[in-house]
């Protein structure tokens, strides 16, 4: 596997992770907290049982778009914040700058899958995924939508069949309000496959600056036997090229200490590239953080911060 890329997308405009509606779309799950200096946000969250919040970034991706402005933002957080964790954008995150800040907790979490723009797809996609790819372009229709906001619905009654099928729970199931906002963000690309004039599958990608970031996919039941999900990664490939990206994150494997699993091997078959993405934790508040896993016995768990151990368990197949 070729860890890498050396393509340096520059950062620009907010728009997608970046821009703060974003962070306002996961605001059923703790108080979005903006951060000036880098232009990135946390979510600020109540634990349970006491007088103290801890802040996460956002699922499933902290973007900014100053990593080095991160140091002062640091040092103006709330002072009844026990922790800070995040998982980093692969494509752009400063990692000297993150583990100086992240000083508790700095590992590899997961290998994204990133295609290089610059190539046509057929020097980075299998010969299987291009087969696969050619028959869906052929037997489905497959389209950009013009208008992302007026198709909330039928793109929710598409997550749902996700959702039943791999037992998705908490922040990774998004609410209909959640997408509701996230539909209107600037940036948002989304793309249908239609059969006999029924939507069968969707993609929602985010694009910021040169890169774009693949975000969520569903299919329902025809969409499955039709291997839509084929077409639409294709067709959204080609749409990105054409616009002038550079490179595409698919999104991660389900770990790096995760042996392969079909939705590895189905990103692989895309591109032969990854990027790390860095997981970053910190205490803030040493005294309060150990009397908190004390009170939770998780003193020997190695989730962080151990007290919310359990909460984001992994499911059977990760969403991205």
């Amino acid at each position: 596997m070729k860890e890498c890329l050396t393509i340096d997308a520059p950062t620009t405009s907010l728009s997608g992770y970046c821009h703060p509606d974003y962070i306002s779309s996961l605001s059923e799950y703790g108080e979005p907290f903006y951060l000036p200096h880098s232009q990135g946000a946390l979510l600020i969250r109540k634990i349970s049982g006491t007088q103290y919040r801890d802040a996460m970034g956002a699922y499933p991706l902290f973007c900014c778009s100053n990593w080095k402005g991160l140091l002062q933002d640091f040092k103006e957080l709330p002072e009844d914040l026990v922790t800070i964790s995040l998982v980093a954008d692969p494509l752009t995150a400063d990692v000297s700058v993150l583990s100086e800040i992240f000083r508790d907790v700095f590992i590899p979490f997961k290998k994204h899958y990133v295609v290089d723009l610059t190539l046509p797809l057929e020097k980075s996609v299998s010969p299987r995924h291009r087969n696969y790819a050619r028959r869906a372009l052929r037997d489905l229709r497959i389209i950009p939508i013009l208008h992302p906001e007026t198709i909330v619905d039928e793109w929710d009654s598409l997550y749902q069949c996700l959702i039943r099928k791999h037992h998705i729970t908490g922040i990774k199931a998004f609410s209909r309000y959640a997408f509701s906002r996230q539909l209107k963000i600037p940036g948002i690309s989304v793309f249908a496959a239609y059969k006999a004039e029924q939507v069968i599958a969707m993609q929602l990608w985010y694009h910021i600056g040169q890169r774009a970031y693949y975000h969520l996919g569903a299919s329902n039941q025809m969409g499955y036997q039709c291997r839509a999900s084929y077409g639409l990664f294709w067709f959204a490939l080609e749409y990105f090229r054409e616009k002038g990206c550079l490179m595409a994150d698919l999104g991660g494997n389900a770990g790096i200490n995760i042996q392969s699993d079909g939705l590895e091997q189905f990103k692989r078959g895309w591109t032969p590239h990854t990027r790390t993405a860095y997981f970053g934790g910190r205490i803030l508040n040493q005294s309060i953080y150990n009397e908190l896993i004390a009170k939770t016995n998780s003193t020997r768990v190695l989730y962080f911060p151990a007290y919310r151990n359990g909460e984001f368990a992994t499911t059977v197949r990760e969403t991205r």
